[in-house]
């Protein structure tokens, strides 16, 4: 059985071990999964390429995560950040740990030889072994910008800045008008992308971010296209649960391109795929039973991964549900 997951952030990350674990359990044998990754929260700081996506989700399922935090190395220290914050240099909002910077400095180095973000991250993986194929959505340049009410404009005019500012320094507190990928309509898949989702056997979406890390995904030319095409029936888990995120600030962006934080709301934004949406199954929690979305089966599970049974039962569900409305 083949499996491809698309995911990004900390929960999909999290989801992934609960997606390892049931097929190792369920179907020794079977090939990795292959993760199609979110890359359009990176960013350059300190002239080095940051891939928040990726490596949260290379440390999570290779065992480095700090836990407690859901992102950066477990047992960090921050001796470069408090020498850059003595220099005064900044962004303070987003600070490099010293065993995160390593990751960082090879990444930034190989992709100034010449290797393709693909080729990087494959070699950064023979490393952390997390037991997936882990590709980036794709070897281009990808950015999300939030455009916003600019203070500095007594006209009301509107700027535009990373997502990762808007994210982490403002705690998506400022009131987001847009979303702008830049560079997602150019970018191609990267190598392998469009592959596993033409053979898979169930393509899983994680309960990820559905605006800025799989709406990014989906963003990427030919991905919709191969989803809507593949055999695979395509299941997906709600990242809302009563009304709220199961982590992060995901209300904030669905609140942007006028969605509601619900089950049911996020599950209609992905569509059906008999009518040019991407799902055939629609996994929300028990909370949330009442939720229905046109042309896709809905199932109520507990979504809540709270433990390591908790996230293996949810991927079990998912798998289940999936196979049961196989095209």
């Amino acid at each position: 059985m083949r499996v491809t997951a698309f995911a990004g952030g900390i929960g999909g990350s999290r989801f992934l071990l609960g997606l390892r674990a049931a097929m190792a359990a369920d179907r020794p044998g079977a090939p990795p999964v292959t993760v199609v990754c979110n890359t359009g929260d990176d960013l350059t700081l300190h002239s080095l390429r940051i891939c928040p996506d990726l490596d949260t989700v290379m440390y999570t399922l290779g065992g480095g995560i700090d836990a407690e935090r859901g992102w950066g190395r477990v047992d960090e220290t921050w001796t470069a950040r408090t020498e850059l914050a003595a220099y005064g240099v900044g962004p303070e909002w987003f600070g490099l740990g010293d065993r995160d910077l390593a990751t960082h400095l090879v990444r930034t180095q190989m992709l100034d030889a010449g290797y393709p973000l693909s080729a990087v991250t494959a070699a950064l993986c023979e490393r952390w072994r997390p037991g997936v194929s882990l590709l980036p959505m794709s070897d281009d340049r990808v950015e999300t910008h939030v455009v916003i009410d600019d203070p500095d404009d007594p006209a009301g005019g509107r700027r535009a800045i990373h997502f990762q500012q808007w994210w982490l320094r403002h705690h998506a507190e400022l009131a987001a008008h847009e979303f702008v990928q830049v560079g997602v309509a150019d970018a191609r898949p990267a190598p392998g992308v469009l592959d596993s989702i033409g053979a898979a056997d169930l393509v899983v979406i994680a309960p990820s971010n559905p605006v800025v890390s799989i709406g990014t995904i989906l963003g990427v030319r030919g991905i919709r296209e191969a989803l809507a095409d593949t055999a695979a029936p395509v299941v997906a888990l709600s990242p809302i649960v009563g009304g709220a995120p199961l982590r992060g600030m995901a209300d904030a962006c669905l609140s942007a391109i006028g969605v509601e934080t619900s089950a049911e709301a996020v599950g209609r934004h992905y569509g059906g795929r008999g009518a040019g949406g991407v799902l055939d199954a629609w996994l929300v929690d028990t909370r949330d039973a009442a939720a229905t979305v046109p042309g896709v089966d809905v199932h109520a599970v507990p979504l809540l991964m709270t433990d390591a049974g908790a996230t293996l039962a949810m991927a079990r569900a998912a798998i289940a549900a999936g196979l049961s409305g196989r095209r």
